[in-house]
């Protein structure tokens, strides 16, 4: 039976947060070890600070080192000095690496806890690394660049608990938490049909072959470090130190890089698990396309539309989930005011109700029942969900003190593996798959269970 809006509001209070939390939370039941137990060096309280390092000082890592800049940022490793330097700088008492093997290896007591913001295809041995040292992770988004790596660093945080957190900061945000609220409430009845979409890639992608030249490699980048488990080519500015998204050995094209931010209010919301099936289409290749392979092993199409079917949780029913990239967009509810945004520059979601819609902004952000006069007559439920001070300072907490946290790799796991599913179906394109997450595999084609992973180069494992 479907709750209604005001069965739903006499819900107490710790039930809704017992809901949450077990959603958000280690789904698995496992617990957090606080960093004193961890460490074994006797009892360490919750206001000392953590001893931190960081895979990555560039880019992304520079804005993760800054928030995370009141503890103790004791060591930084990078493999492009050049791209770091700011943040070495920024940090002059902080010992410099360029390989995190080393770093671990001699930094090892001096190190609580370690940041991961690396391209994608290394995430899962840098963050696999630090966890079996003991070490909490806060590890970028998406979590890892294959489903079998997902799973390999899921079972290794569990065993280790640690505390871990994915940066997909939309997910600590205030908006989250109002969209679970307002759709537990039964504000739009129940979703049965989810659009979700990116304006990006704002990267290169579509190319058809490598770059015609290969250029020196800067003195100040270590080229066979930036490759690491990845299949050896020669050094292009095309892949370091910004571009790397768009090739299908470096990236995870704009579904792996958003669907993070943009898909999770919908599996948060909506209690998602594994999809049943998936399939996908993309924009075709120029000059490569042939009728029957629009394919090509280089890089990631240009645009794609992604469809997934979700089963029914309890009495939720099922929801066929629509992702758009690349510039195409669901189409415009009839609910918007001629002058009003769909979602923002970054993309967004809508949520179709029985009894209304939703939509939001890339990141969880600006949530709002559409029309307006909806928004306006709505009477919000209480405020009954934890709200959290920022998501590394969850993640930070987490690390002293063992407390859960909202994108800790159980969930985030299960999101990746959601977003990774969909450039599986773009390599199998004109096939519905059918997934079987017990067992890891696509039933109805096996030859899209050779996109789980790769073949590292030689010298790097998890």
């Amino acid at each position: 039976m479907t709750r209604t809006p005001e069965s739903s509001r006499k819900l107490c209070k710790a039930e809704q947060r017992r809901t949450f939390i077990k959603r958000t939370a280690a789904a698995t039941g496992w617990v957090i070890v606080p960093r004193h137990v961890l460490g074994g060096r006797g009892y360490t309280p919750p206001s000392e600070r953590l001893n931190i390092a960081s895979i990555g000082a560039g880019g992304m890592a520079a804005s993760d080192i800054k928030s995370c800049s009141k503890e103790n940022i004791v060591a930084l490793c990078d493999v492009d000095w050049a791209n770091a330097a700011r943040t070495f700088e920024a940090f002059p008492k902080a010992a410099r690496y360029r390989d995190f093997k080393v770093m671990l290896e001699k930094e090892d007591k001096n190190i609580d806890a370690v940041i991961v913001a690396t391209p994608d295809h290394t995430h899962a041995v840098a963050a696999m690394a630090a966890i079996r040292r003991g070490k909490h992770v806060y590890c970028e988004k998406p979590l890892c660049k294959t489903i079998y790596e997902t799973r390999k660093l899921m079972e290794e945080a569990r065993k280790a608990r640690v505390a871990t957190q994915m940066g997909n900061q939309g997910h600590s945000s205030e908006g989250m938490k109002l969209m679970c609220e307002w759709i537990w409430d039964g504000a739009i009845g129940p979703v049965r049909e989810v659009d979700v979409w990116t304006t990006h890639a704002v990267w290169p992608q579509g190319m058809t072959g490598r770059p015609a030249e290969t250029p020196p490699v800067p003195d100040t980048l270590d080229w066979d470090l930036w490759l690491g488990p990845a299949p050896y080519r020669p050094y292009s500015p095309a892949y370091a130190p910004t571009l790397w998204r768009g090739w299908w050995d470096f990236g995870t094209g704009a579904i792996g890089d958003m669907a993070c931010h943009n898909m999770d209010p919908v599996m948060t919301a909506l209690k998602l698990g594994h999809p049943t099936s998936i399939e996908a289409s993309c924009s075709i290749y120029v000059p490569s396309f042939t009728w029957n392979k629009p394919f090509n092993k280089e890089s990631y199409p240009q645009a794609s539309i992604i469809r997934y079917q979700f089963p029914a949780r309890g009495e939720m029913p099922p929801v066929k989930l629509t992702w758009y990239d690349g510039g195409l967009e669901p189409e415009r509810p009839v609910e918007l005011g001629d002058e009003e945004r769909m979602g923002n520059n970054m993309g967004g979601a809508i949520f179709k109700g029985d009894r209304g819609k939703l939509m939001c902004s890339s990141h969880s952000g600006s949530p709002r029942l559409i029309p307006q006069s909806f928004m306006e007559q709505y009477t919000q439920p209480p405020r009954t969900l934890p709200r959290v001070d920022g998501h590394h300072q969850e993640w930070i907490r987490a690390c002293k003190e063992g407390t859960p946290t909202g994108s800790n790799f159980e969930y985030a796991g299960l999101l990746t593996q959601v977003a990774l599913l969909g450039n599986v179906a773009l390599r199998c394109l004109g096939k519905k798959l059918l997934w079987d997450p017990e067992n890891m595999k696509i039933t109805n084609f096996p030859e899209a269970n050779d996109y789980f992973h790769y073949e590292y180069r030689k010298g790097w494992d998890l």
